[in-house]
């Protein structure tokens, strides 16, 4: 990603973000939401934007079995806050960190996501956008990390990576859903990560129509 790109997504992100609209593409239907009132624990994970081979790049990890939530499913790096002084940024950073390996001093950050609520676990995920210029030197903690999953943006951006099924929920009242998911490689990324994902590709959709537009006018202008 160009110093141009990272300035534009900074700026995409800055402003009114797509928010519940675009994560909803990716939601099950019907999901399951905090009940009104409830109280939510801060939680943040971080979504790192890094090239490889010529290809801009996420990481994201498939949960260890010894985990306590969402075991065996595919997320970003992230965890809840420590403490009550640890910003969303802090805890993103250090999570990725201890869960991958990534070094906190090569990630700049650009911007947020819109937060989303995870009623099994009661948190509010807080998604944390950063930039690193050079692939991280990724170490997995084996204990929370079963699998490394290194995704290309050019193939989130694809139609066809989207699918969906037909699931029961194991919780009562145990109401058939219908699951969007991205689908890598055989892997199926659902859920708040879908969700996080969802709205990620709509902020790089914006990022396009702008460039189109910066394009459109700077044809124009050169018109005699």
């Amino acid at each position: 990603m160009s110093m141009e790109d990272a300035d534009l997504l900074r700026r995409v992100l800055a402003e009114p973000l797509p928010g519940l609209a675009a994560q909803l593409r990716m939601a099950p239907d019907p999901r399951a939401w905090p009940d009104e009132g409830a109280t939510l624990r801060p939680a943040a994970a971080l979504l790192l934007i890094y090239p490889e081979q010529n290809e801009w790049h996420v990481p994201l990890t498939v949960r260890a079995s010894g985990l306590r939530h969402h075991t065996g499913q595919v997320s970003l790096p992230g965890g809840r806050l420590d403490h009550p002084d640890e910003t969303i940024e802090q805890a993103a950073l250090r999570e990725a960190q201890e869960e991958i390996g990534i070094a906190s001093h090569d990630v700049e950050i650009v911007g947020r996501l819109t937060p989303v609520p995870i009623a099994v676990s009661a948190h509010l995920l807080h998604p944390v956008v950063g930039i690193a210029r050079h692939r991280p030197a990724f170490t997995v903690a084996a204990h929370e990390v079963a699998q490394l999953i290194e995704l290309p943006i050019a193939r989130l951006m694809e139609p066809d990576i989207v699918r969906s099924e037909q699931r029961r929920r194991p919780l009562p009242p145990h109401a058939v859903q219908t699951v969007p998911y991205f689908d890598v490689a055989g892997v199926r990324i659902w859920g708040a990560t879908a969700m996080v994902l969802g709205e990620f590709v709509a902020v790089l959709e914006r990022m396009r129509g702008v460039r189109a537009s910066t394009r459109s006018r700077g044809a124009d202008s050169g018109r005699p």
